[in-house]
């Protein structure tokens, strides 16, 4: 056998077939076999990335720490306008600024990158360099904390001084309540001013009643408290004095300009504005879009005294919610009865005791005392759907019952009512074409922004147009997690298949859930990372 198989590798390699020849071979072929597993190995276990163009692998233990240094230095440096330069820098006092409605940022500078987030018109953020020039930016591109490039050009620029960064100075405010002041149109639309207008012209557009108007509308606001609200401003910003006009954002609908406004909005729009003050004797608001509104023109809206409550080991559910109307709240006697002590009108929660006692009485915290059928009860789970696991963000929608409940695992940590849509819930994974009903099913937050520009098909009789709806979180096509400022019936089917929550409690998931949006930003997009969110009956 061996003769036949040291003459086959001898004929097959060349060689002549004597015994020198075979050793030969077979001497070759062994330290072959030797090798291959060493070789192999070498191969597959070669560090992720050592490959990637332009990539150097440098040995950042160095005992020199000079050496160690520069070589951080030349590996940052092949690192610059990739994805691999992802970690946050230090600020050193370089600016860059959105003038755009949408400053995306980027995850590199290639021709394949994709978009993380965007910056509103008017935010400045820290930037760093150096300048990277390519096809793609013939501005070039800034890294800003804490990932991700943005493009100078249309969209963003180094002049701190530029009029749209100095018209939008006033940002958003996160966390807590409504980011913005937020009014309705009322029956006569307001005008979208673009300059300031004289009273003549406000008469020109408007009709004789303007200086009337606006009046009453101050009266009225320091009867009601809505003075005390806005902090109206007793003059103008300086850039809109000496007859300047408003530039508007790139990205932003430009109407048709007249001599002083462009055009009346809808009666069923919904506005964001920034700044309010006094001009010619009326009150303006200065809107996100960059146009002036008289307050008299718009219903301000007031934030829900709603409020989701906060769970933990010791507060936890079951919780009750006031809806409607008004109930009342009782305390024990010293004799047993129970005797009224307060009437509640406004919409809140209540921590319970687990305390009961005949005639459907329910203990809340400090010795308050309800009737279980006054109230709605948000109850603990008798299972989990699968997400439920470890530490794992979830949000779990009951369209039945009209309430949210946040999750981490199975240990909840937020509980509230809820707007879900009112053409009931959905099928399964299914869009209701008719944009009334809440979609059913297990889904993921993709996209998060502090607000976004939400509007109805114009053919139908409902249609509408609500400018930057505070804290929305899309989960699934267009339907999201959002606040309200145009309602306030939580715990009411009310919305056209959204999720709809009272100011306080859009505030907190927005900042509890995945993707964050770092500060700074508009919004976050993450299509694998994002919280969970389950809606069922």
């Amino acid at each position: 056998m061996w003769a036949h198989v040291r003459q086959a590798i001898g004929l097959k390699a060349g060689l002549p077939p004597e015994p020198f020849g075979f050793y030969r071979v077979g001497a070759a072929l062994f330290l072959c076999l030797l090798l291959l597993p060493w070789a192999l190995g070498c191969e597959f276990r070669k560090p992720p990335g050592e490959e990637r163009k332009g990539a150097q692998v440098i040995n950042l233990g160095h005992p020199d720490p000079a050496v160690a240094a520069e070589q951080q230095a030349t590996r940052a440096a092949q690192e610059l306008g990739t994805s691999e330069d992802h970690l946050p820098f230090d600020p050193s006092g370089e600016k860059v600024a959105s003038i755009a409605w949408r400053t995306w940022i980027y995850t590199d500078t290639g021709p394949q990158r994709t978009r993380l987030g965007y910056l509103r018109a008017g935010a400045v953020v820290d930037a760093r360099g150096p300048l990277l020039k390519n096809d793609g930016c013939a501005g070039g591109w800034l890294r800003i904390n804490p990932r991700g490039f943005v493009c100078l050009g249309r969209g963003a620029t180094q002049d701190l001084n530029h009029p749209i960064v100095r018209q939008l100075r006033t940002r958003a405010v996160r966390g807590e309540g409504f980011p913005y002041i937020y009014g309705m149109s009322r029956e006569r639309a307001p005008d979208r001013y673009f300059r300031l207008p004289t009273e003549a012209q406000m008469i020109e557009v408007e009709g004789r009643d303007v200086a009337g108007r606006g009046a009453n509308w101050r009266l009225q606001a320091e009867s009601d408290g809505t003075l005390t609200r806005l902090d109206v401003s007793a003059e103008p910003p300086e850039f809109l004095l000496g007859s300047a006009s408003l530039e508007k954002p790139y990205g932003v609908e430009e109407h048709l300009r007249r001599k002083v406004h462009a055009g009346r909005a809808s009666t069923e729009s919904g506005f964001a504005l920034l700044q309010t003050f006094y001009w010619q004797g009326r009150a303006f608001g200065l809107s996100t879009e960059m146009d002036l509104l008289p307050l008299d023109r718009l219903n301000l809206a007031v934030e829900s005294s709603l409020r989701g409550l906060e769970l933990d080991e010791e507060r936890s559910l079951p919780v009750a919610f006031h809806v409607k109307g008004a109930i009342s709240l009782y305390e024990k006697s010293e004799t047993g009865p129970f005797v009224p002590a307060s009437e509640q009108y406004e919409k809140r929660g209540f921590y319970l005791t687990g305390g009961a006692a005949p005639g459907g009485m329910i203990e809340a915290e400090d010795g308050v005392w309800l009737v279980r059928s006054s109230v709605r009860l948000v109850e603990p789970r008798s299972g989990f759907p699968s997400v439920a696991t470890g530490r794992r963000k979830w949000i779990d929608i009951s369209t039945k019952h009209q309430t949210l409940v946040a999750y981490e695992g199975k240990t909840p940590v937020y509980a509230t009512l809820i707007s879900a849509g009112r053409g009931g819930l959905g099928k399964e994974g299914e869009s209701d074409p008719d944009g009334n009903r809440t979609v059913r099913g297990t889904f993921m937050i993709h996209e998060k922004s502090v607000s976004s520009t939400m509007d109805g098909d114009e053919d139908r009789a409902d249609s509408f147009e609500l400018k930057d709806v505070p804290f929305v979180q899309y989960f699934h096509r267009g339907f999201a997690l959002h606040g309200a400022y145009w309602h306030d019936e939580f715990g009411k089917e009310r919305s056209h298949g959204c999720i709809n929550l009272a100011a306080h409690d859009s505030a907190w998931l927005f900042e509890w859930s995945d993707p964050q949006v770092p500060e700074g930003w508009h919004a976050a997009l993450n299509k694998s990372r994002g919280t969970v969110v389950y809606i069922h009956p």
